[in-house]
């Protein structure tokens, strides 16, 4: 792909969107990002805003319809938009979990269904899908959002049997703890049970340090470029902790892969 290409990035009012949406039109792409509210998101260079909310099919469908007005074709869709939410399993009410769901999985699908007639028209295109390492690992007391990045996984995977006939391709991009908002600042379930206050509290400190070290999006927004203008492959890992944890979860039993994972998340 030339570094001419249409780019639309969901989410880029903070975070990896907004990395990712930089760093494109650094690269000469002619880019949109959308955000639920363009009087709330401070400009992003480079960027033409729309106004767009993942969770809202009508919104949705105009928020394209404008991109497709203005540029004529879109070449790349980064599904990026995401929220996250800290609970025990048992604790998440089926409420906080369709919301969950409402943007992680069902926003990204609107979207994507929403562009999907415009490249199949053009016979090309690449969509980038933000998953996580909790697409291909637990996370204790993150139950409904690492269920919601297995499905992103699932989802893509298929998706791209299905359209790679008309020059479209999709990927994943599975990043870390990364020093956004997102992390630092996710929500909890309502609901509190006694029971697993002790453990919570653990895996509530131990996000939140591993989140004041970790590294800030422009490492995953490098991957995401390479995973929409480079040569195809579905996984793209960023180097460090998420490459490492892939490799892990790949070649090692089961039982070490595990034993990390709890310490990671402050469990005995």
């Amino acid at each position: 792909m030339s570094n001419s290409k249409v780019v639309v990035v969901t989410g880029v009012s903070s975070g990896i969107g907004r990395a990712a949406a930089e760093k494109f039109a650094k690269q000469g792409c002619r880019v949109f990002g959308t955000v639920r509210s363009i009087a709330r998101t401070t400009d992003v260079p480079g960027v033409v805003l729309v106004e767009m909310d993942v969770r809202d099919e009508a919104s949705v469908q105009q928020g394209i319809r404008t991109v497709i007005d203005q540029a004529e074709r879109i070449d790349v869709l980064v599904n990026s938009a995401g929220v996250t939410l800290l609970g025990a399993t048992e604790e998440t009410s089926i409420a906080e979990a369709q919301s969950l769901f409402d943007t992680n999985v069902f926003g990204m699908l609107r979207t994507t269904q929403a562009v999907l007639p415009h490249m199949r028209a053009q016979r090309s295109g690449r969509i980038v899908n933000v998953s996580s390492v909790l697409g291909f690992l637990p996370a204790p007391y993150m139950g409904l959002y690492s269920a919601s990045k297995h499905a992103v996984e699932g989802l893509s995977e298929t998706l791209d049997h299905e359209v790679r006939t008309f020059g479209i391709r999709v990927a994943l991009v599975e990043p870390a703890f990364t020093r956004t908002r997102l992390d630092a600042n996710a929500p909890r379930a309502a609901a509190r049970i006694s029971a697993y206050d002790a453990e919570r509290g653990a895996v509530s400190r131990a996000i939140q340090g591993n989140v004041q070290k970790a590294p800030v999006p422009d490492g995953v927004a490098g991957t995401i470029v390479d995973a929409a203008l480079g040569a195809w492959k579905m996984r793209h890992t960023p180097k460090g902790e998420a490459s490492l944890l892939a490799r892990l979860r790949r070649f090692l039993p089961a039982g070490p892969v595990e034993k990390g994972l709890r310490k990671t998340f402050g469990l005995a």
